[in-house]
């Protein structure tokens, strides 16, 4: 291979970052899912960049890379490496006996930068820089017992309906994994206990309802055949995954926000869109000014507690 080929200049914004060994495979075509090279991968972030970037920008991320693709050992990445470039963005976060210095992506050539160091999967915080501690998105994972996708649409029309019955906005979004994330925009009055208690109220509410079909059991061993109402992202220093990444699973799926009538479609999945079309979903604004719906808790509180009064 020649040197023009190990190193390609990208253009992102107003930088130009070296994207090192574009060929490479990440993932590895396998039947019926499709080979994608880490060039594939630079320009779907690279596209997808002003879509997502305002999921991104001021939060702390956890970042998962394949360094050797798919088949190759994956590491979760915490600390921002000495060898990034002055100009991205870090934010210092206190642990228990010192600190981690996170990477936080504000810009298309972080993204791109990302996408060089084989980064597949951003993880985000719930909250940003400057306010840690107060979450301004709540968010619930549908994880299904095993790759039963009605499982998953009923557990979201339901958690849906009660949310609307609480007076809470939520959004829909495909993880590109096997389930959705309902997410409900906060207005950042409220730390992470508050935050964490109330959504396992809700999750606990539904379950209760729905003893059948829904659990809250964090062990697997105890949930059956149930759908799993995953609240245990709602804590500090927890992340999930940011709309419009690419997972780590054949084909390059990406976790794609769509809007409530898409549980109406039949072809809806979790991997429903892949680096080959999320762009164009993306296009279409699923959440168009919902997440600047953020609410305070004390009155969808009430709500439930009056739900729960009547014996829901």
């Amino acid at each position: 291979m020649s040197r023009e080929d190990d190193v390609r200049s990208v253009r992102a914004g107003r930088r130009t970052v070296e994207v090192h060994r574009p060929g490479k495979v990440l993932f590895p075509g396998d039947g019926g899912t499709k080979e994608y090279t880490k060039a594939d991968l630079v320009d779907y972030y690279r596209s997808v960049a002003p879509f997502m970037l305002p999921h991104l920008r001021g939060r702390p991320l956890m970042l998962e890379r394949h360094p050797d693709g798919l088949d190759g050992p994956r590491f979760m990445q915490k600390n921002t490496p000495e060898s990034y470039p002055e100009w991205v963005t870090r934010v210092e976060v206190a642990k228990e006996g010192g600190t981690v210095c996170h990477t936080v992506c504000d810009d298309t050539a972080t993204l791109v930068l990302l996408a060089d160091q084989a980064c597949l999967t951003l993880h985000r915080w719930l909250s940003r820089a400057g306010r840690l501690d107060r979450p301004d998105r709540m968010v619930f994972d549908l994880d299904p017992a095993g790759d039963d996708f009605g499982q998953v649409r009923e557990a979201a029309r339901l958690l849906g309906e009660l949310l609307d019955e609480l007076d809470l906005p939520s959004a829909l979004m495909t993880t590109g994994s096997r389930g959705l994330h309902v997410i409900v925009p906060l207005n950042g009055h409220h730390d992470f206990d508050e935050v964490r208690a109330f959504s396992r109220d809700v999750a606990d509410t539904l379950a209760a309802a729905h003893p059948d079909r829904l659990t809250t059991a964090a062990r697997k061993k105890d949930r059956g055949e149930r759908l799993y109402l995953d609240i245990q992202r709602n804590a500090y220093a927890q992340t999930a995954v940011v709309p419009f990444t690419v997972r780590a699973r054949p084909g390059a799926p990406v976790a794609v926000p769509v809007d409530w009538a898409a549980l109406d479609d039949p072809e809806l999945h979790a991997r429903r869109w892949t680096i080959a079309d999320a762009v164009d979903q993306a296009r279409t604004n699923p959440w168009a000014g919902l997440l600047g719906r953020g609410r305070a808790l004390g009155p969808a509180k009430r709500r439930l507690n009056a739900l729960n009064g009547h014996g829901m």
